[in-house]
């Protein structure tokens, strides 16, 4: 009897092994079971989430990355292996060169078997967008919110700049990316809205912006977003857009449901910067436009 038993399991599983392998099914090995996907998350203050609590103990103090970014909250979704050199303030130079002493250029953790590669970068270049914010807030605060001050005085300008500085900017940083990581799913998201569509006395208390210039600003960031996604479809890359996800969440909605802090009263130091709600949102829309699960 004590001899039986394994013999009938031997011959059991013999027999089990010999269908699976008729039927030509191929058996993992139990290491493939636990593999994780090797990302590389890059970009600026939106990928990084500056401004929000709590800090990465692995970021350069600099860089202000937080833990509640998108890229941390994708990893923590699917499992993913994550490698984050995002940085408040980056720009596309940065992803070749360093921008802080003593930080490596962000392109450095991108590698040949990195399989996932997000971002977002664009906004800094030129000091184009944060410039039309600060010059709009500025403006706007001096005729009590009247008019529309900012596109008065710079009209097209901003829009030049992103036209012919920051389209090929960041169709190049994205054509470095693929080289350095050809077999990688890379997306590239887009800035969510910031100020509504149509301003209000409510929204000049929180965004100190003049009622013709928030279409202003508004048509700006669609512009910018504009030039992403083109270069991200002259380069292979996956672009996400984030314009109807973040409609109705911009800064001058209530706490609770807005994804961009405004000027004031803000919640977070996140101001004009997304909030862990909206880093939350941002991660969704990634998650569902890469089909990761």
């Amino acid at each position: 009897m004590q001899l039986r038993m394994p013999l009938r399991r031997l011959t059991t599983t013999i027999a089990a092994a010999g269908t699976v392998a008729a039927l030509g099914v191929a058996v993992p090995a139990q290491a493939s079971a636990t593999e994780r996907l090797p990302y590389v998350a890059l970009g600026d203050s939106y990928s990084a989430a500056s401004g929000n609590f709590p800090l990465d103990p692995t970021a350069p103090l600099l860089c202000a990355r937080s833990t509640v970014n998108y890229p941390h909250v994708i990893a923590r979704r699917t499992g993913a292996q994550l490698t984050d050199v995002s940085c408040g303030g980056a720009q596309t130079k940065d992803f070749a060169g360093s921008q802080y002493p003593g930080v490596a250029p962000q392109l450095d953790a991108v590698r040949g078997d990195t399989r996932l590669v997000t971002m977002t970068i664009g906004g800094n270049d030129n000091n184009t967008f944060i410039s039309a914010i600060l010059a709009c807030g500025s403006a706007g605060i001096l005729t009590g919110g009247k008019g529309s001050p900012c596109k008065d005085l710079y009209g097209s300008s901003f829009d030049d700049k992103i036209e012919s500085g920051t389209y090929p900017a960041v169709r190049a940083a994205l054509k470095a990316v693929r080289a350095k990581a050809p077999d990688a799913r890379i997306a590239i998201i887009g800035y969510p809205w910031i100020v509504p569509a149509k301003a209000d006395r409510s929204c000049f208390a929180k965004m100190p912006v003049a009622e013709g210039d928030v279409p202003y600003l508004r048509n700006l960031q669609g512009h910018l977003n504009q030039v992403i996604e083109r270069a991200a479809a002259e380069t292979g890359t996956m672009f996400v857009d984030m314009a109807a996800a973040s409609e109705g969440h911009d800064a001058c909605r209530p706490i609770g449901t807005r994804w961009i802090e405004p000027v004031l009263p803000h919640a977070s130091l996140a101001v004009v910067h997304p909030n862990a709600l909206g880093e939350a949102g941002m991660a969704d829309r990634t998650v569902g436009a890469l089909g990761l699960g």
